[in-house]
């Protein structure tokens, strides 16, 4: 049994817990957040004891039978916390991106392996079952060698969007607390990993990062690159703030075009559906075929990947991120926010 700490209970840690709670392999035994109001309303919604809700991480990292800690808080506080959780010898899951720069990430790495600790970064769309179902497609060479991905990430409103607290939205437009944009930085994390996902290591990136009406909202937005192995990818970023999306999560709207030298892969489902349309689409020697029985709610994505990472610990296999792994995404992701302030290609470093 893999006994689960979670630090940061904001809205995101409804899907994390999730994982954790139908998992047989695993229980949440502690939590931690700054405000009490959370941790009374996540620690009964979750079943955890009383007097084991902690405004103080220290007093989280202090239980001897918290195996696993899940960190979820924002952005510029993942390095203090990760090394917190690496010094008390537990196993570290950190929500991407892993750091806001390099060198915290270089540093978080190291003091893992130094540690012998497991470290995670948690990324859930490589797990969201329509692209997962995608890639096992790619991997049994149904459009042959891989030549280009091309992703569309469309955000616009919604009423049945989640309820976001003032707060978090807040700090995902703090540049210093966040790292960079929402849409192109924070959730282009997601879309970078599923090129990295599929194409592998990028040799070099160009961007174009608007700023709509001056909000801090990073749109419309245009990245595109090269990866090592030759590949093309680009991503299109676009907030049409009078555009109602159909979700239950985040008001986006997410479409990918995997191209190889036999066929193309659609997967055409993600935050939201815009498309009422089967999940994936292949199309290969002349045939189209559509493939409708694939779960498409974003939330399984989350379960998987932290399902996934219970798994790890529990069979000493390597998770999906590693740390050089995430390492690699956050790289391709700060090298699109500087080529976009230079205007030129950077190479991820």
């Amino acid at each position: 049994m893999i006994k689960v700490g979670i630090v940061g209970c904001g809205r995101i840690s409804d899907l994390h817990a999730k994982a954790y709670l139908t998992h047989k392999d695993s229980a949440i035994v502690a939590i931690c957040d700054p405000s009490q109001e959370v941790l009374d309303f996540r620690g009964d919604a979750w079943g955890v004891p009383i007097n084991r809700r902690f405004q103080k991480i220290e007093d989280l990292l202090a239980l001897s039978d918290v195996d696993m800690v899940d960190v979820l808080v924002p952005h510029n506080l993942h390095s203090e916390i990760a090394n917190k959780v690496i010094a008390s010898g537990k196993a570290l899951s950190l929500q991407k991106p892993m750091t806001v720069n390099l060198a915290e990430a270089d540093q978080l790495i190291e003091a893992a392996k130094k540690a012998g600790t497991v470290f995670k970064v948690f990324e859930n769309f490589i797990f969201f079952p329509p692209i997962a179902f995608a890639k096992s497609l790619v991997d049994q060479g149904e459009i042959g060698d891989l030549l280009g991905i091309r992703m569309k990430s469309n955000s616009g409103v919604s009423p049945t969007a989640w309820q976001i607290p003032a707060s978090t939205a807040a700090w995902r437009l703090d540049l210093e607390k966040c790292g960079g944009g929402p849409l192109v930085f924070d959730d282009g994390h997601h879309k970078f990993a599923v090129a990295w996902y599929f194409m592998g290591k990028v040799k070099s990136v160009f961007a174009d990062i608007g700023n709509w009406e001056n909000s801090g909202i990073d749109s419309p937005s245009i990245v595109s690159w090269r990866h090592t192995k030759g590949g093309i990818g680009s991503l299109e970023v676009i907030f049409s703030p009078e555009m109602e999306v159909t979700t239950k999560y985040y008001a986006q709207d997410d479409q990918i075009e995997i191209t190889g030298t036999k066929g193309v892969i659609w997967v055409t489902k993600g935050h939201g559906q815009l498309l009422d349309i089967p999940p994936v689409t292949i199309y290969r020697d002349g045939k189209v075929r559509h493939f409708n029985d694939i779960d498409y709610d974003w939330g399984s994505s989350f379960v998987k990947s932290g399902q996934h990472f219970i798994d790890a610990l529990m069979n000493g296999t390597d998770p999906l991120l590693t740390g050089e792994q995430g390492r690699e995404v956050l790289a391709f992701t700060l090298a699109a926010q500087e080529a976009a302030k230079r205007g030129v290609p950077v190479s991820p470093k």
